[in-house]
C-alpha cells in the first residue's frame, strides 16, 4: 500500500511539471505571434527572409523529463564459440610427502583348525652291511643288560614256555630250570630259553604260572624266584606217583628285574604233550 501511495504521489507531480511545461511554451508562442503581424516585403532572398529568420527562431526550451524506461527486448541470438585456446604445458612433479605414523596393529584373528599331516614317504633302505668271513669259534660273551624302550602304557608283554626234554635233574635248590621253546612270545618281551629267565623292561603288576611234572618214583621241590628271592614253592614227595606240581603269583616289578624256576630233585617232559611249562604277562603298567 505504501508503495502504490508514493507511485501516485510520482506521478502527480509528473504531471504538474508537463502543465507547467506547456504553457511556458503557449506564452512564448504568443509573443511570436504578435512580432511578426505587420507586412513584410518578400523578394525571395531579401530582407523577409532575413526577418523571418531573425523573428521565427525563439529561446531554446527546456529539456522535458525523461520518459520511464521501456521494457525489456528480446533476447538476441547466440553467438558463434570463440575457438579453443592451447593446451598448457604439464607441470612438474611436487616432491614426495612425508611418511605417515604407523597405524595401530589389528585384532588377533581366531586360530584356525587343526590341520591332519599327510605321511612322511618312507626313507630308503640302508645299504647291507659285509658279510664276515667264517672263523674259529669265540668265547661266549656275558650276557647284556636289557634295553631301553619307549614308555608306551598300551605295550603288552606277555609269555609261555614249555620243556621238550624228557627230564631235568638237580642236587642244589638254586638250579634255574631251562626251556627249549616258546609257545607265545609278544613282540619286544625278554625271555631266555637257556636259562629260563624273564627280565623286565616294562614297569608295573605281572602275573606268573607254571607247572612241572614230577618224574615218576622220585621227589620234587620248584620255587618262583624273583630276583634271588623265593616268592612261592610247591614239593612232592618220592612215592611212585607221577605229580603236576603247579603255582601262580602276582608280582610287582621293576627295569631289569628277573623271574625264573629252580628246581631241586627230578623234573620230566614229553616232545609232544608239554607236561612243563612257564607263563607270565603284564597286567597293569606303572
Amino acid at each position: 500500500m505504501e508503495m502504490n501511495l508514493a507511485m501516485s504521489y510520482t506521478g502527480m507531480k509528473i504531471l504538474g511539471l508537463n502543465i507547467i511545461s506547456v504553457a511556458f511554451l503557449l506564452g512564448n508562442s504568443v509573443t511570436l505571434r504578435a512580432s511578426v503581424t505587420g507586412p513584410v516585403p518578400s523578394d525571395g532572398n531579401g530582407p523577409a527572409s532575413q526577418v523571418c529568420q531573425q523573428c521565427c527562431q525563439g529561446p531554446a526550451a527546456i529539456p522535458g523529463i525523461p520518459g520511464l524506461p521501456g521494457p525489456a527486448g528480446p533476447m538476441g541470438p547466440y553467438g558463434e564459440p570463440g575457438p579453443k585456446g592451447d593446451a598448457g604445458q604439464q607441470g612438474e612433479s611436487g616432491p614426495i610427502g612425508p611418511l605417515g605414523e604407523r597405524g595401530a596393529p589389528g585384532n588377533t584373528g581366531s586360530k584356525g583348525d587343526d590341520g591332519i599331516g599327510l605321511p612322511g614317504k618312507i626313507g630308503p633302505r640302508g645299504i647291507p652291511g659285509l658279510v664276515g668271513t667264517t672263523g674259529m669259534t669265540g668265547v661266549k660273551g656275558q650276557k647284556g643288560e636289557p634295553g631301553e624302550t619307549p614308555d608306551d602304557s598300551n605295550q603288552r608283554v606277555a609269555f609261555t614256555v614249555v620243556r621238550t626234554s624228557p627230564s631235568a635233574s638237580s642236587t642244589s635248590h638254586d638250579t634255574r630250570l631251562p626251556f627249549q621253546e616258546t609257545e607265545t612270545l609278544l613282540p619286544g618281551t625278554s625271555f631266555d630259553l637257556e636259562t629260563g629267565t624273564f627280565t623286565c623292561y616294562m614297569p608295573g603288576t605281572y602275573v606268573f604260572t607254571f607247572s612241572v611234572l614230577k618224574k615218576y618214583g622220585t621227589s620234587l621241590t620248584v620255587h618262583l624266584v624273583k630276583n634271588n628271592d623265593k616268592v612261592v614253592s610247591t614239593y612232592s614227595n618220592g612215592d611212585s606217583s607221577r605229580d603236576q606240581l603247579s603255582a601262580s603269583a602276582v608280582l610287582v616289578l621293576q627295569r631289569a628285574d628277573t623271574v625264573y624256576l629252580t628246581i631241586h630233585g627230578t623234573a620230566n617232559s614229553h616232545s609232544s604233550y608239554h607236561h612243563t611249562s612257564f607263563s607270565g604277562f603284564l597286567l597293569y603298567p606303572e
